[in-house]
């Protein structure tokens, strides 16, 4: 695979050498930007504690900043779950609307040789068939504009 991929590279005129060390040191960047980020927090947290312990007193202020944490996983937990159901239900939509028009279109092919052999039908329906198709195109073409 990655004997097909140097020369692609080559075509487009991307440097393999020097974009697999970019990466490299892109990725040991931002993961020390990442630890440090981290420790700085857990000592900002620490601070806060000490803090408080100073105003309410130790055994209040553990149950403070427990308590604060668990609310805020509860929080995190309920936006995660509000997200998860919106996008399932976004899912669900798409796959009933995917269905109807399935079955509508397999309810007008099924028909559709049953409908031409009768005359009447085949000259009122295909000027019909052709106006409503004139019309849907026209309301696309407008709601676009």
């Amino acid at each position: 695979m990655l004997g097909l991929l140097m020369p692609l590279a080559g075509l487009l005129g991307l440097e393999v050498e020097g974009l697999g060390q970019r990466v490299k040191t892109l990725v040991i960047v931002y993961a020390l930007i990442a630890l440090s980020a981290a420790i700085g927090m857990v000592f900002l947290i620490a601070a806060g504690y000490i803090a408080l312990v100073d105003v309410i007193g130790l055994l209040p202020a553990t149950l403070v900043m427990a308590g604060a944490f668990i609310a805020l996983a509860l929080l995190f937990f309920i936006g995660l779950s509000i997200g998860e159901s919106r996008r399932r239900r976004y899912i669900a939509e798409r796959k009933r609307t995917t269905d109807a028009s399935a079955y509508i279109t397999t309810a007008a092919l099924t028909a559709l040789p049953l409908l031409s052999r009768s005359s009447l039908l085949v000259k009122l329906g295909i000027p019909a068939a052709a106006i409503t198709a004139l019309t849907l195109l026209r309301h696309k073409k407008g709601s676009d504009t």
